[in-house]
């Protein structure tokens, strides 16, 4: 077994930013859809959701950093190019929501996706004994999971 200067082995964490590469191009959609809908977003809630969204496309830009920097840290290169994050996201491309309902949904199903990405991700990072990614998608995945809660709340439903 090869160990890179942080002390973890070298094939694992290959595999491990490969995953962060994934995440990284799902956040990016993540983000491109809570602009759009920050932007575009309609009605009588206007006021509300448009701060509410603002709060967590900025949420988002942040985590998309701290995920290229773990990326970087890990020995590897991030994606950053909108051509790789369309080849490599699993988070659907929102178009042209103005609905509040539509927006909160698309939320919920960005969220589910990323936490699924997060879980595999947290699960290999244990696994590899990389507590830094294994400490970060654990933040990630607590914080989503009250997201996912208070969209669905919002939207009359249960987790």
């Amino acid at each position: 077994m090869t160990l890179n200067t942080i002390g973890l082995d070298t094939k694992k964490t290959k595999d491990i930013a490969s995953d962060l590469n994934e995440l990284l191009a799902d956040f990016q959609i993540y983000y491109q859809n809570l602009r759009g809908i920050h932007w575009n977003i309609k009605g009588k809630r206007f006021f509300d959701l448009h701060v509410k969204f603002e709060e967590l496309y900025t949420d988002a830009n942040m985590k998309v950093d701290e995920i290229a920097e773990r990326i970087l840290t890990l020995g590897e290169t991030p994606l950053h190019t909108f051509d790789d994050y369309m080849k490599k996201a699993k988070v659907k491309v929102g178009k042209n929501i103005s609905q509040d309902e539509k927006a909160v949904e698309l939320i919920v199903d960005s969220l589910t996706e990323l936490l699924k990405v997060e879980r595999m991700i947290l699960q290999k990072t244990a696994d590899a004994g990389d507590e830094g990614t294994n400490s970060m998608m654990s933040d990630f995945i607590t914080e989503q999971e009250k997201t996912v809660w208070m969209m669905k709340a919002w939207l009359g439903e249960t987790v």
